[in-house]
């Protein structure tokens, strides 16, 4: 994996309504004897694909009444910008330099922005389940002015929300009435690739669409991290609009919520994804009681054991993630787990893409002591955690903090002892530098200052400013450290380094580069 590197496009499937254009698109029908003929004797005109059933008719009829259309309203402030014409007249504005209206302050603006989706009703007297992203205010911290809910007959409801879980992106309404129609949960533990899904929902502000598919894969993991990384992947087409809606088996069981679609464009291109009902439904009921979800939480920063990274360690890939940083006083560094080690297993399970450290820790009960497989230096050894209670997201964001990558990259020509092993020039970094570079105070080690294009160091988004902390888990603070550690590598035959890389207030980084041939 390079370091930021640029994942699938993935869209939350919300959006606002608005006409739906077949652009550049031309067809034509057949008609007169031809035409008829076809229609009426070609085999494959009307059969179903094999295995499929003859019609969903039936199964839609009985479900659309239970799923809704959601509207969100929310007034936010505008952020003024300067008139480059008043600015003029503010400073050369006549005799004495007063410009006309000096000193009034401007008023502040405000506009209106919404959102479109889908949920459904999961109990007669009006809770409503729906994705979190739909309710959550623009901002990302709190929630929208209003939510209208509407029925397949247009009846509107104003619905309130009883609760939501950024974690999950989930969230709970409810409107007052009574004997509403409503779906029952399903078994998603049980589905597999290749059954038959139906999708019902709101695209495009259309309202109650059914599309239909096949699972096409299970615990897909689309940002590599997180307990919630683990969606049903279907066929059937979901787009903007679906959001929040559900996931029916053909016995008319919720077995997900959909959620998100990769798409380079924002239209379906069949990979559409969905919340598993058996992550969803503790959730919604905890949320029900008007708790906050718990999960367990060990307070470490993990990346997957890719290809690169994997090399470099002389471990084989996907099995197992990298800790990239540990967070102080929490349960992990309280059991002695540390930057670089590899977690290879939790509660005697292996981890992998499909049970990650974060989704077997969070779905632990918290207060549990659970062995934890690590490899340090080459040596495997057996931690014992006590597990935590997780903070909330604006909780870790505080704790965490972040940084962006503004998409740029610095190349040039290195030089220097260290620099044609890995194609990077180096220096030692100095308490001005790691000012420059808004670096937090304490930050030791050397600063890039030059990156070959040609080098696997480039490939992998490396960039002039970053630091290299260390190489192969030993620190480094000069040149020659970093010189010597390549050194090492190459003598242990090893043909890549594992590098812990910092840019800026961003959270460090594991990246495994290849180092270049003598």
């Amino acid at each position: 994996m390079s370091f930021l590197k640029e994942s699938p496009i993935v869209r939350y499937a919300y959006g606002v309504a608005g006409a739906l254009l077949l652009g550049g698109t031309a067809f034509s029908i057949a008609t007169g004897p031809v035409g008829a003929q076809v229609a009426q004797n070609s085999p494959s005109a009307m059969a179903p694909r094999p295995g499929a059933p003859m019609s969903f008719a039936d199964l839609a009829a009985r479900l659309q009444p239970a799923v809704v259309n959601i509207s969100t309203k929310q007034r936010i402030t505008v952020k003024q910008q300067a008139d480059p014409f008043e600015e003029f007249f503010r400073r050369f504005g006549g005799q004495g330099g007063v410009a006309p209206g000096e000193g009034a302050q401007p008023q502040p603006r405000t506009r209106e922005t919404g959102s479109l989706g889908s949920g459904f009703i999961v109990s007669p007297d009006g809770y409503i389940v729906t994705n979190n992203h739909l309710i959550q205010g623009e901002s990302g911290t709190g929630t929208v002015d209003s939510v209208t809910v509407i029925m397949t007959d247009r009846k509107e409801y104003p619905a309130r929300i009883i609760g939501r879980d950024q974690a999950s992106d989930l969230a709970l309404l409810k409107i007052d009435g009574a004997n509403l129609p409503y779906v029952n949960w399903g078994d998603s533990t049980r589905a597999r690739v290749g059954d038959w899904v139906v999708a019902i929902g709101n695209p495009y502000g259309l309202g109650g669409s059914v599309t239909a598919g096949i699972i096409s894969a299970l615990h897909r993991g689309i940002t590599g991290a997180g307990a919630y990384d683990r969606y049903i992947q279907t066929d059937a087409a979901i787009n903007m609009g679906n959001s929040g809606g559900p996931m029916f088996d053909l016995n008319g069981n919720v077995i997900g919520i959909n959620s998100a679609l990769i798409s380079p464009t924002g239209a379906s291109v069949g990979i559409g994804l969905a919340i598993p009902a058996e992550l969803a439904q503790p959730v919604i009921e905890t949320l029900r009681k008007g708790q906050r979800p718990s999960r367990g939480y060990l307070g470490v920063g993990l990346q997957p054991l890719d290809e690169n990274i994997a090399a470099s360690l002389g471990l084989p890939k996907d099995m197992g993630e990298i800790v990239r940083s540990v967070q102080p006083n929490e349960p992990a560094a309280r059991a002695g787990i540390q930057q670089g080690d590899v977690i290879v297993r939790v509660a005697g399970q292996q981890v992998n893409p499909d049970q990650t450290v974060s989704y077997l820790i969070a779905n632990t009960q918290v207060g549990t002591r659970v062995p934890v497989d690590i490899i340090r230096d080459g040596r495997r050894q057996t931690i014992t955690v006590v597990v935590g209670q997780r903070p909330t997201e604006e909780a870790l964001a505080k704790t965490i903090g972040g940084g962006a990558n503004d998409g740029t990259s610095d190349s040039g020509t290195p030089t220097g002892p260290a620099t044609k092993a890995l194609g990077l020039s180096l220096q030692a970094l100095s308490s001005q530098l790691a000012q420059a570079l808004s670096l937090p105070p304490g930050t030791r080690g050397v600063v890039i200052t030059a990156v070959d294009p040609s080098s696997d160091a480039s490939d992998k988004g490396l960039r002039r400013g970053d630091v290299i902390i260390s190489i192969n888990r030993a620190l480094v603070t000069t040149p020659a450290q970093v010189s010597a550690a390549v050194a090492a590598a190459r003598a242990a035959n090893r043909t890549s380094v594992l590098l812990l890389v910092k840019r800026g207030t961003a959270p460090e980084a594991f990246i495994g580069v290849d180092i270049a041939p003598r």
